[in-house]
């Protein structure tokens, strides 16, 4: 648990601690300065060096949290409310760099159980202070800001046990505030994975999963967040929600849906009840080439629909490709495809696949490919910190559709973003979860940042969202809606559906504290 004075997982400014950090790959900086006009960034400001308001709350509000929490956990001291001011994307990483705080919280509260949950949530209702849940702070859309100045961030961190295993169902009930690492830590020792790895997997919490509908990396064989969710508990200004009680249920809508995916607005969640797995006696991770990006759509559609499904199924466009070739010293061309599975004995599995990908044009790299996406699975966001440090500009996107819809969708967003950035910009493209309707597509941006970089980006994101709407496809697929998605989303989901997702949060929070202006139109 984070307590006021201890050092925090994650640095200042950057995704990672500095004993985190990455250098570019030389191959890589010489590509960048050929095609990017790059400057020098401005120097770090350091955490102590930021200014952040003096907290406004008043002796009232203060003292209550302070009955209900206990001093200690009412923490209000500069850096831990810097900390918690946003979330992990790269506008929220420059304006860190330059010392810029845009809405610190006036205080972060640290709640012990769900009862202290209810009754921050008591208190802020009756003094009117705006409530921002936080859990591992690595939203990317924005989700962490609100639109309220005055408001307090709920952290967490010390909400981390796994309250119970039943090895018999197969299912775990986890705290919100539990990181993901330890988490995996803690049901290894009782036999179990929960085979949920995110990017984000290092610092992100069990909670923000579910408030996020977030998706992993080995979806193709374990599922969305949102799947393996079996219950949960909610805290909300008008009290406590306990969704799902069995495997599955015809009493009613399903009521767990109301809050995966609600982002902090609607409640607090506090526990998890998920599904497990056994851990994983093999493993086994392998690349493919394909001459381009549409034969390899059509070998991952063709096991994504008639299987045999691997566990991690992940095909990278020429560009990305090109790329990713170019840092590692290669230079393969066409498109690289990263097949994983994870079983109790996956060999059957992993040759059947194999001829699948092999009647389709796919040619083998074998295991080296895919042990090394595999040792290098978490690298991307410190490649970023390396990026800007470097005076590039990156960020990334993503989206989902059909996949008579994929190709287009694939085109326009790039298309959409070169133009939005007409100085020359690589733009990288990969399929990162499949179904058999559809996938997702995960975009990467590399640009030079210009005078303004966050303006830049705003102006180039929503050109992407536009086309992204345009096509058909989904604004997100598991970053969420934050506040950076709110107007797409509200035109995807349509009026009615705007009035009803207001009229849910009126009901379970009528005073409106809960992130105002993330999510909700």
């Amino acid at each position: 648990m984070n307590m006021e004075g201890e050092a925090s997982p994650v640095g200042w400014a950057r995704w990672g601690t500095t004993k985190n950090a990455q250098v570019l790959p030389e191959s890589a900086s010489t590509l960048l300065a050929q095609v990017l006009e790059l400057a020098p960034p401005p120097p770090v400001v350091p955490l102590a060096e930021v200014t952040v308001p003096d907290c406004e709350l008043d002796g009232a509000v203060l003292g209550a949290l302070r009955q209900a929490l206990g001093a200690g956990h009412v923490v209000t001291t500069p850096d831990a409310r810097a900390r918690h001011a946003s979330g992990m994307s790269t506008p929220d990483l420059l304006r860190h760099r330059q010392g810029l705080v845009r809405a610190a919280p006036q205080a972060v509260l640290r709640p012990a159980d769900h009862a202290e949950v209810v009754s921050i949530l008591d208190i802020c209702s009756r003094f009117g202070v705006t409530v921002v849940p936080f859990g591992g702070g690595t939203s990317v859309v924005g989700g962490l800001t609100p639109s309220a100045a005055r408001h307090v961030a709920v952290d967490l961190s010390r909400l981390s046990d796994v309250v119970a295993v039943d090895p018999t169902s197969r299912t775990a009930t986890l705290q919100a505030g539990l990181r993901a690492p330890r988490a995996a830590e803690l049901l290894a020792e009782h036999g179990f994975t929960l085979g949920h790895v995110p990017q984000s997997y290092e610092y992100a919490t069990i909670g923000g999963f579910a408030a996020t509908r977030s998706s992993g990396q080995a979806s193709a064989g374990y599922g969305r967040f949102d799947d393996m969710v079996m219950a949960l508990t909610v805290a909300t200004p008008r009290g406590t929600v306990r969704a799902g009680r069995a495997p599955a249920s015809a009493a009613g809508p399903d009521l767990r849906q109301l809050f995966l995916g609600s982002e902090g607005t609607l409640g607090v969640i506090t526990d998890v009840t998920v599904r497990i797995r056994p851990l994983p006696a093999q493993s086994h991770y392998e690349g493919w080439r394909f001459e381009s990006f549409a034969e390899g759509l059509h070998a991952v559609r063709r096991l994504a629909q008639d299987g045999p499904q691997p566990t991690v199924l992940r095909l990278s466009d020429e560009v990305e490709t090109m790329i990713g070739a170019t840092g590692a010293g290669r230079s393969d061309g066409g498109c690289q495809l990263i097949a994983g599975y994870e079983g109790a004995d996956v060999r059957s599995t992993v040759e059947a696949a194999a001829a699948v990908l092999a009647a389709h044009g796919g040619v083998p790299l074998g295991e080296e490919a895919g042990q090394q996406w595999a040792r290098h699975r978490f690298d991307a966001p410190y490649l970023r910190d390396a990026l800007l440090d470097a005076g590039a500009f990156a960020e990334t996107l993503e989206t989902a559709a059909y996949w008579s819809a994929l190709p287009e969708v694939h085109d326009r967003v790039r298309q959409a973003i070169l133009a939005a950035l007409p100085d020359g910009a690589l733009v990288l493209a990969h399929v990162s979860h499949v179904y058999e309707t559809g996938a997702s597509l995960y975009f990467t941006v590399i640009c030079s940042p210009g005078p303004d970089p966050v303006d830049r980006w705003r102006k180039a994101k929503a050109a992407a969202s536009d086309a992204i709407a345009a096509a058909g496809a989904t604004i997100s697929h598991h970053h969420g809606v934050g506040a950076d998605h709110r107007a797409w989303y509200a035109a995807e989901i349509g009026d009615v559906a705007v009035d009803l997702l207001r009229a849910v949060k009126q009901q379970l929070d009528p005073a409106g504290i809960l992130n105002p202006g993330i999510l909700v139109p």
